[in-house]
């Protein structure tokens, strides 16, 4: 079996290049609930064409090197080892530092799969194959798949892990075995998607055959709910592929269950454990356990019009928003842990917003959307996906950050984060969320309910939307988010009436965020503006939203116009660490003034509300983006801090004189 794993290497030498291929985006299946009990639905990826200057890069940047080298990191730490020992076919100890370590190769595998959907590619279609035979290997004859715990059920690779007889389940506090089950289920979803391949489908449905026989109420049957939550989200997408009631039912148990001390001992607030779910008020506990719970919830509430579900996370969602979020849409303040502080308990040096719970916060955020069609919900996604999301992956997309401070001195460390960017984690769980999730991205852009058509963020692109009456060509083209004019061209497949809706970007709406947790030092009073075939229309938002209901006809044109410019930002006062300072920020993009651009001058610097800046694009500043200066500092955009090696930074500026 070696001899296979030779075989991968030499795949991983012919490169996972999508190049000119990449150009056509993939498959949504993994960003919500894609099925009629969503109201509203996205506009699948293979319909979307990105031709974006800012979006595009990054996502050749995760498809033709990000994928390969965290494939080759985890050849290199034994990840796939641990499938072949497990099936015997190679003999060894477990490799590795986690009990989630498998999962690191299945959301590769999402991403590979996101990326074949609209980009047919045979060499990286190989490839995922000879990882699925792997893995297959790895799995015991009932279906069950931890590897670690098949190989030696007494010594998990991690210390935190419980061991008690070493059986299956024991300790599922932190045995991460349901939670390696959801990722496998997530993965697999969207590979049968992006090639209808029953290969790595089958694994999974054996694996929650197994999960179906061995979880729930009844005879023989375990009482539980998983420590990590994700296997929810998991078994429902397996529920709309295969139409087996019984995985919808035992998400609903899992979600159900969770409070419940007469079903288990309780695992606590950390993992969200401490009351029903539908009693729970505040977001606690580890960040992205919480963020994929509420995802959960979120599908019951859309599946079975549960009402008390879906008031609990709107409940959720406000304290969220409200007071543990910061100003870059990151959560999870504390490195303990990985968990949610104290309502406005917001530190920036020692902020954690770890990438998963940024990219957790924009699948909730999705299904919440699709459900309700507010666009606050799509206010949240816009200041995460710029800011605290891809923050966590370097210009040269080998480099990541698990943790997203706010602050740096050059000095401080903390738990799998530093001052600087770093190549790889004992836990992998960012760089390889970000890998399953960035290829994904397009699917954000549009979505749709009978006869209408939100645009939800803007990017240039090409898409294809079936609407209820007629399919229609809907061409997007902007340098956003450098520049606030939007131009769409509308191509009916006949001419008809239907609705768009464009959202206005909270920015221009002159909102931060929903919520009173942040707001901007002064109003723009800038008028957005809509233009339909070179004609301005005095339009009225509506919720938020510019909507034209028309009858369309081919080469249809509207133009749109968000002015930008540099706005200062203050925190609600019970944000303790951030009294006497502010932000600044252009468009949807938050800045930081880094040491390198500020060398002279950086502890010195403060802001005041009225003084003035200039905005300049510098193309060969990292990858081509718009400054923010004036003779006392340089801002360059968040996301691209710690790409120039170590040194301070800041996102909170003191207003006062020293």
């Amino acid at each position: 079996m070696k001899k296979n794993l030779f075989t991968l290497a030499g795949l991983l030498l012919l490169t996972i290049s999508c190049k000119e291929d990449s150009k056509n985006q993939a498959s949504n299946e993994n960003m919500a609930g894609e099925s009629p009990d969503y109201p509203i639905e996205s506009v699948n990826i293979q319909n979307v064409k990105l031709k974006d200057e800012f979006w595009l890069p990054i996502i050749q940047r995760v498809q033709e090197k990000t994928i390969e080298y965290a494939l080759a990191k985890c050849q290199e730490e034994g990840r796939f080892d641990n499938f072949l020992i497990a099936g015997g076919e190679m003999e060894g100890e477990v490799k590795g530092a986690m009990p989630f370590d498998d999962t690191d190769v299945y959301k590769i595998i999402e991403g590979a799969s996101n990326s074949l959907i609209s980009a047919p590619n045979p060499k990286l279609e190989t490839l995922v194959d000879s990882l699925i035979s792997i893995i297959k290997v790895g799995q015991e004859a009932d279906g069950y798949l931890t590897t670690w715990r098949t190989i030696n059920p007494g010594k998990p690779p991690a210390p935190w892990v419980e061991v008690k007889e070493g059986k299956r389940w024991d300790g599922l506090f932190m045995s991460h075995e349901l939670y390696n089950a959801g990722h496998l289920y997530e993965a697999a979803a969207v590979h049968y998607k992006a090639t209808g391949k029953r290969n790595f489908l089958d694994i999974a449905i054996k694996n929650a055959d197994l999960m179906v026989e061995t979880f729930g109420d009844g005879k023989g049957k375990i009482a539980a709910v998983p420590g990590h939550q994700i296997i929810e989200t998991g078994l429902i997408k397996l529920y709309r592929i295969t139409g087996k009631e019984d995985y919808l039912k035992l998400s609903k148990y899992f979600l159900d269950n969770r409070g419940n001390p007469d079903n288990h001992e309780l695992f606590g607030w950390y993992s969200q454990d401490h009351v029903p779910v539908v009693e729970q008020k505040e977001v606690v506990g580890h960040a992205v356990r919480a963020v994929y719970m509420y995802a959960g919830m979120t599908d019951i509430a859309a599946i079975e019009k549960d009402t008390a579900y879906l008031k609990a996370v709107e409940i959720l969602w406000t304290n969220m928003v409200n007071k543990k979020m910061y100003i870059t849409g990151g959560i999870g303040a504390e490195h303990d842990g990985e968990q949610f502080g104290d309502n406005y308990e917001l530190p920036n040096l020692t902020a954690y917003s770890e990438t998963c719970a940024a990219i957790g916060s924009v699948y909730w955020n999705h299904r919440l959307h699709n459900l309700t069609g507010d666009v606050k919900y799509f206010d949240v996604i816009e200041r995460t996906l710029y800011n605290g999301l891809i923050s966590g992956l370097s210009l040269d997309g080998q480099e990541f950050f698990y943790p997203n401070a706010l602050e740096s001195d050059g000095v401080y460390k903390f738990n799998r984060g530093a001052c600087t960017r770093q190549s790889w984690f004992d836990c992998s769980c960012c760089p390889t969320n970000v890998i399953r999730f960035i290829p994904a991205m397009p699917g954000l852009i549009y979505s749709k309910t009978g006869n209408t058509l939100y645009t939800n963020l803007y990017a240039s692109n090409e898409a294809k939307v079936e609407l209820q009456n007629q399919d229609i060509r809907v061409t997007q083209d902007t340098s956003y988010p450098w520049d606030g004019k939007v131009k769409f061209t509308v191509e009916p497949e006949m001419e008809g009436e239907f609705t768009i809706k464009f959202r206005i970007p909270s920015w221009s709406r002159n909102t931060v965020l929903p919520g009173d947790l942040y707001q901007y030092v002064s109003k723009d009073e800038a008028s957005n503006k809509l233009s339909l075939n070179g004609e301005e229309i005095d339009m009225v938002a509506d919720n938020g939203y510019f909507t034209l209901t028309r009858t369309w006809k081919s080469g249809d044109q509207v133009e749109l116009e968000f002015p930008m410019s540099v706005r200062k930002v203050k925190a609600n006062p019970e944000v303790e660490e951030d009294l006497g300072k502010m932000s600044l920020e252009y468009g949807p993009i938050v800045y930081a003034v880094e040491e390198i651009d500020n060398k002279n001058t950086f502890d010195d610097i403060r802001v005041t509300p009225n003084e003035e800046y200039k905005v300049e694009m510098q193309p060969e500043l990292l990858g081509g983006v718009k400054t923010i200066s004036n003779e006392k500092l340089t801002a360059i955009p968040y996301y691209s801090w710690s790409n120039r090696g170590i040194g301070k930074m800041k996102v909170w500026l003191p207003t006062e004189e020293k």
